[in-house]
């Protein structure tokens, strides 16, 4: 009996990755990834605003098509692969990132008069030009509609959706006014894929819309048209002009349409699946389930989880958001994470150290030969603001403890343990509220290639770490849903449980705590803890003058 196949597409913050995967069991026959064209590493910045992180989805497109068509010339290279055997189509990308558009679903990016906008183009989940509006939607939400928040954890961020928009709105209305609506990128693309040019024809994820937009199915939807009109009254006019319903990714988006099967090689008419984010699915392909946390690290982190809808979980100040269906369809997924992991190193070996690539691989084999403790140092990992649990994009990072003798070995051990401690945060917070993290199962390129940083999360956050077995996880997850939404009868699965069964899984290696590393952590976390309430938390009062000191007490014990 031939195999039948299912195609993730995977849109991450500087490439696009396609993954061809045989869904009965999980071999990979098939992957490319390309980068994107534009900008620097596909992004578009203003040196004058470092707040500004914008993506042209042209690049989207030319990635698509590269992507998905590399990895089939590769498949075919497969013993009795044919593309006739591609099932069903999965798609994730990065969020929220709003991208503007006409009635017919174009962007505005692509007419001549706005070409060189930058607020034509899309808003990369990690623009935080609208921190202003943010903090207006909070505190409007607070007065009038809690409940509101209760569900994205109390804060709303200028990471989502309507901040984004709302900054538009006030700083460019010519765009505003010429956009018809605006669209998340998880939705756009399958949109694309589908043919699919009228926005009432749209199906949009709940994974986004729920996470990001303050969607809920018991208050109708999104918020309701007079809180946006609060706001102001562009946006509760635009209100209309969304969508009314959204839904998980085991639904159908649309069918492949003549033009881009043409394009990419592929049977015309393969289902779709709706779109959701690239941290969910990476959850869904790394076998998230109940008790497992999962972490994606990359350039920032995102942390996973799911419980079941009668759990009684119940809301947890400061998380990304707890949405019905966001990950497994019939569970709550519950987001939280961190706005920069890999953009802390990357920071700096490329701008401080003036170094490339080579140099982590440089700096890593120095800094594995430190003890937990030696270097005195102590970080704070806020270089991007904090997502989880202060959601405050206006904090930024603090390194403690240098003396004329500190090294950049040290420096960059006491980043990546910054980083570990903000984890720990999240984990701990989690676990506050009742939800059992019982192991960790991580996936992206760090956890992949860099032990040292595996071992040390291990110590800091006192749990196994586990690495998913496959190197392109969120394809993996995107190409799951493109195995469910293609269905039994077609060769795939009927749930999202036993397409996870037969197609994900873990790789042997396991990171166990090392106890006397732990005992040593757990000092430094305490410390940690109090720079994080100090410098992040409204009134909180700390006395600090002994910290330093408590840093060279712990560094003299690592001697």
């Amino acid at each position: 009996m031939a195999a039948h196949y299912s195609i993730g597409i995977d849109y991450g913050t500087n490439s696009v990755r396609a993954l061809i995967v045989d869904v009965a069991t999980g071999r990979e026959v098939g992957t490319k990834v390309c980068p994107y064209p534009s900008g620097t590493d596909g992004i578009f910045t203003d040196p004058k605003d470092h707040n500004v992180a914008r993506q042209s989805p042209a690049d989207w497109l030319f990635g698509l098509e590269k992507s998905v068509k590399g990895a089939l010339a590769l498949a075919r290279r497969a013993r009795g692969f044919r593309p006739e055997l591609v099932i069903g189509i999965g798609v994730d990308t990065t969020g929220s990132t709003p991208l503007p558009v006409d009635a017919n679903l174009k962007p505005l990016a692509f007419y001549p008069e706005f070409k060189r906008n930058r607020n034509a183009l899309a808003w990369l989940w990690k623009d935080h030009s609208g921190a202003d509006e943010a903090a207006a939607i909070t505190a409007a939400a607070r007065a009038s509609r809690p409940h509101y928040l209760a569900k994205c954890g109390g804060t709303y961020s200028s990471e989502w959706f309507f901040s984004k928009i709302w900054h538009c709105l006030r700083a460019d209305p010519k765009v505003f006014k010429a956009a018809h609506t605006w669209v998340e990128f998880a939705d756009w693309i399958p949109a694309v894929l589908a043919g699919i040019t009228n926005p009432a024809d749209l199906k949009p994820g709940v994974c986004p819309a729920g996470h990001k937009a303050m969607y809920n199915d018991s208050w109708g939807g999104l918020p309701d048209k007079e809180f946006l009109g609060s706001l102001d009254p562009e946006l509760g006019a635009l209100r209309d002009r969304l969508y009314p319903k959204a839904y998980p990714a085991d639904v159908v988006a649309g069918y492949l349409c003549e033009e881009w099967a043409a394009k990419l090689g592929l049977p015309k008419g393969l289902p779709i699946a709706v779109g959701a984010f690239d941290a969910h699915l990476g959850a869904v392909g790394s076998g998230v389930r109940e008790g497992v946390l999962s972490k994606i690290i990359g350039t920032s982190t995102c942390d996973i989880m799911v419980a079941p809808r009668d759990a009684g979980i119940p809301d947890i100040p400061g998380v990304c958001g707890i949405v019905d269906g966001s990950v497994i369809p019939g569970c709550l997924g519950i987001e939280a994470g961190q706005s920069a992991v890999g953009d802390i190193f990357n920071w700096f070996v490329r701008v401080v150290c003036q170094g490339k690539g080579k140099l982590h691989e440089e700096l890593t084999a120095r800094a594995r030969k430190l003890r937990p403790g030696q270097s005195g140092l102590l970080a704070l990992d806020w270089n991007n603001g904090n997502r989880t649990i202060l959601v405050d994009p206006r904090l930024t990072g603090l390194l403690m403890g240098q003396t004329l003798h500190t090294t950049r070995e040290e420096i960059y051990r006491a980043l990546i343990e910054a980083t570990a401690y903000g984890a720990r945060a999240i984990v701990d917070r989690i676990a506050e509220y009742g939800v059992a993290i019982d192991s960790i199962v991580c996936c992206g390129g760090i956890a992949e290639k860099n032990p040292m940083l595996m071992q040390i999360y291990a110590d800091v956050l006192g749990r196994p770490m586990m690495i998913s077995r496959s190197a392109q996880t969120c394809a993996l997850g995107a190409a799951v849903f493109g195995a469910v939404v293609a269905g039994s009868a077609a060769g795939g699965h009927d749930s999202t449980g036993a397409a996870q069964k037969a197609m994900c899984g873990v790789k042997r290696t396991v990171y166990k705590p090392i106890e006397a590393n732990r005992a040593v952590y757990d000092k430094l976390y305490g410390l940690y803890r109090k720079l994080h309430d100090s410098f992040g938390v409204a009134g909180h009062t700390e006395d600090l003058s002994a910290a330093m000191k408590e840093l060279l007490k712990i560094k003299e014990g690592a001697a």
